[in-house]
């Protein structure tokens, strides 16, 4: 099993949980779905549930009807996922902002916590 961890900012605040809350309740429950797949596979979740982005970065997908939500997240060591943000999927390529601000919440976490 990994341990599934929300990032939280200097600021106190959580992007994921944030996001998290806004969707609709049959979204929420079938994301909510594929996190539990994750912290049970881990590195081993493959397409259609995850897929790497590079950089370190992956995209946890889920889709229900036609709404497509994605959480990012990173590895750390000791078996641990670190969920940085998440976002409804509107066009075919994950949004170059969303990806550029996991991103940075990877390099925060590395700079506060000290671990990759």
């Amino acid at each position: 099993m990994y341990e599934i961890v929300f990032y939280v900012t200097k600021a106190g605040s959580c992007p994921v949980q944030k996001f998290l809350d806004s969707l609709e309740p049959k979204l929420l429950a079938k994301t909510l779905r594929t996190i539990d797949l994750l912290e049970e596979y881990g590195a081993k979740l493959r397409e259609p549930y995850s897929k790497y982005l590079g950089e370190g970065i992956f995209e946890l997908r889920t889709k229900q009807g036609t709404d497509i939500s994605r959480v990012l997240y990173f590895f750390v060591v000791g078996h641990k996922v670190v969920l940085t943000n998440g976002f409804i999927k509107k066009t075919r390529k994950t949004p170059k902002q969303e990806r550029e601000l996991a991103i940075k919440y990877k390099a925060d976490c590395i700079w506060r916590f000290g671990h990759e």
